[in-house]
């Protein structure tokens, strides 16, 4: 295959932009309430299993969210009684005009997600309400935090079925749980337990059936709460891809831009005067 899909260019000064994208949602619901947007997946009836046209719709929510300057923080869950259970299976191997390369291209949407919760400026919050596998697991793992419920569980599927983690999962979860659990998950499919995932570091909290969104609600609102320039700025500087030296350089910057910030000012004010800071938002 000749060339590659490009990386989706993400924005990370976003504080006073105004959503750029208008959609008609089917597949997913989409809001934004007090600063938190509020993506779920909305299948219900198969377990939120996606097709193409959800991932765009995810896709572009989270494009919206990153974006809108009245979002400082995303949560993602899933309708019903499932998180995500990864791709639709229906018609999975029977379609002869695939090529190399248009299993690349849908493969490419796929990381899409990720990508952008992962790599988006935004803190983003997984509450997982029910079976995250697959994909679906990967998503979850995306997000900067999870909070799940006592009878969910995670599941890298991929083995299982003859295929691969190619939506993040080898990516991510040894960067979460180290290398030999990783492949331990990975290689033989198994179910990450709630308790598992709390003791693993997974999840902040484990949280009884039906609470999940409340609790993914209540930790969004908790990091919507803080300086939004600190906040996006710090969640850029956590990761294992540089040098410490390229850290420390990239730390320097950011904080130039966050103690020129109107929030930090407020924050020391606050700080100083034993009150709850007021920031200038719109919510």
């Amino acid at each position: 295959m000749s060339g590659h899909c490009p990386t989706p260019r993400v924005i990370l000064n976003t504080r006073g932009v105004t959503p750029s994208v208008m959609v008609d949602y089917e597949h997913i619901d989409y809001a934004v309430t007090e600063g938190r947007a509020e993506i779920v997946l909305n299948r219900p009836d198969i377990l939120n299993a996606f097709h193409d046209a959800m991932i765009e719709e995810v896709v572009l929510a989270l494009m919206d969210a990153h974006t809108d300057g009245r979002v400082y923080s995303i949560l993602l869950t899933g309708a019903g009684r499932a998180f995500c259970s990864g791709a639709d299976v229906t018609n999975m191997g029977e379609d002869s005009d695939s090529t190399r390369l248009t299993a690349a291209e849908h493969l490419w949407k796929v990381q899409n997600v990720v990508r952008y919760l992962y790599h988006g400026p935004k803190p983003t919050v997984a509450a997982i309400n029910g079976p995250a596998i697959g994909a679906g697991c990967d998503f979850a793992l995306a997000c900067d935090l999870r909070v799940m419920e006592e009878d969910a569980f995670l599941r890298e599927q991929f083995v299982n079925i003859g295929l691969v983690p190619g939506d993040g999962g080898g990516w991510l979860l040894p960067r979460l749980v180290g290398e030999s659990k990783a492949k331990e998950y990975i290689l033989t499919g198994k179910d990450i337990t709630p308790s598992e995932a709390a003791d693993a570091g997974l999840v902040v909290e484990v949280v009884e059936s039906g609470a999940s969104r409340t609790a993914g609600r209540d930790l969004a609102d908790v990091l919507c709460d803080k300086p939004a320039a600190a906040m996006q700025n710090s969640k850029s500087l956590v990761g294992f891809d540089r040098s410490f030296e390229e850290y420390g350089q990239a730390a320097i910057e950011a904080q130039w831009e966050v103690t020129n910030d109107p929030e930090h000012d407020e924050a020391i004010r606050a700080l100083r005067e034993g009150r709850d800071p007021d920031f200038d938002r719109t919510y």
